[in-house]
């Protein structure tokens, strides 16, 4: 994809949160990598957060809700996942304090929503007060929005409009939030020669 959209002709690429940093790697053009976290942070900070938690749905995720607790000023916990197949995955333990804590799980996708799903039923283990999830992208793929929506134990589903929700108006529970605010200020930027990093590294 890389290469096709130099070929295409883009010579700079403005992209929101990647599923891998690494991609950087694949591009000749200078690529700038923006992340929801402000966006999703916003939305919480108005709620009573005395005794909640961000818990990542896995380690390579941990850094990623780090950065999100300490914009909440939130401890974080990770989850311990191995993925056996494209929709089967274990969550062997959770690393860190969730127990009675009112919980909001960061990720930066959600598709099939397996990990998601067995993650609510490792924290129902764990006498969690609350359930609420946040991710960048909502793909809701092959019914997860209804799977994941339709759980007693998960009070609110938050995602960003980075890809159209189709369904999003069948679960009460969905709020979606526009990043589009942040990709026209990233574009200013870019067009007036500013810095963009300042809308990524400093938060």
């Amino acid at each position: 994809m890389a290469d096709l959209l130099q070929t295409a002709g883009a010579d700079r690429v403005l992209t929101m949160t990647l599923h891998s940093p690494q991609v950087h790697g694949f591009f000749g053009v200078p690529v700038d990598h923006l992340h929801a976290l402000q966006e999703l942070a916003a939305h919480f900070r108005g709620d009573d957060l005395g005794n909640s938690v961000v818990v990542s749905p896995d380690l390579g995720n941990a850094k990623e809700a780090s950065r999100f607790a300490r914009l909440l000023g939130l401890p974080v916990a990770a989850a311990a996942k191995e993925r056996l197949s494209d929709d089967k995955v274990v969550i062997s333990s959770i690393i860190g304090d969730v127990r009675g804590k009112d919980v909001v799980v960061l990720d930066d996708e959600i598709a099939r929503g397996s990990t998601i799903v067995e993650l609510c039923d490792r924290l129902a283990e764990h006498d969690v007060a609350s359930v609420r999830i946040a991710c960048t992208h909502g793909l809701f793929a092959d019914g997860a929005l209804e799977r994941i929506g339709g759980r007693a134990d998960v009070d609110e589903i938050i995602c960003t409009n980075t890809v159209p929700v189709p369904h999003a108006d069948l679960s009460p529970k969905l709020t979606v939030i526009s990043v589009a605010p942040a990709l026209a200020e990233a574009v200013r930027r870019i067009h007036n020669g500013e810095s963009v990093s300042v809308l990524f590294d400093a938060h």
